[in-house]
């Protein structure tokens, strides 16, 4: 049996040249580097002033759609939830009251619908499975926040400003995005 130093092919180094030892040239490779990243495009923008593009199939934060007349378009069918892989929304049905058609587009609507932001995976799989177009994910980012209960959002956080009674906020919160 071998020993494993015989087995070993030992590497043979040659004495570096006066040139080599001075490092110059790796050097010199170095600052070339350095000097073609300094005329290219940079990478980073400069975020309040700047704003980056997003793509057109960016998914943000959440949003419960209304109809033009202002009614909740949500019917509280749970098809939403039950689409989400993370269990992400909880929702509770009730059922609308003589005098309150202006609020709610249908006899059923949700009285509560939560969505825990930390759960969330922004699949959109909810999205795809809602038959009224009721909820949608908006180009909004997700803001930030120190406790966890402020990434459960609730209903009142989640729905879209009325059309009739605010215009502007409706647009705004609408975006870009279809309905």
């Amino acid at each position: 049996m071998q020993s494993l130093t015989n087995r070993v092919k030992q590497v043979e180094r040659k004495p570096m040249t006066w040139l080599e030892s001075i490092y110059l040239w790796n050097i010199a490779k170095g600052m070339l580097i350095t000097f073609k990243h300094i005329f290219k495009k940079k990478a980073t923008i400069n975020y309040p002033e700047q704003k980056r593009e997003f793509s057109p199939v960016f998914r943000g934060l959440h949003v419960l759609n209304r109809d033009e007349e202002g009614r909740e378009k949500c019917t509280a069918c749970g098809l939403c939830a039950v689409a989400c892989p993370a269990e992400a929304i909880t929702m509770e049905a009730a059922e609308r009251l003589p005098g309150e058609e202006n609020l709610y587009r249908e006899e059923k609507y949700a009285a509560r619908y939560e969505i825990n932001m930390l759960r969330c995976i922004f699949c959109g799989y909810c999205e795809e499975a809602c038959p009224k177009d009721a909820i949608y994910l908006s180009e909004t980012f997700t803001p930030s926040d120190f406790t966890r209960k402020g990434f459960i959002y609730g209903k009142e956080n989640l729905l879209i400003p009325n059309p009739v009674t605010d215009p502007e906020g409706y647009a705004k919160a609408r975006g870009e995005k279809r309905i």
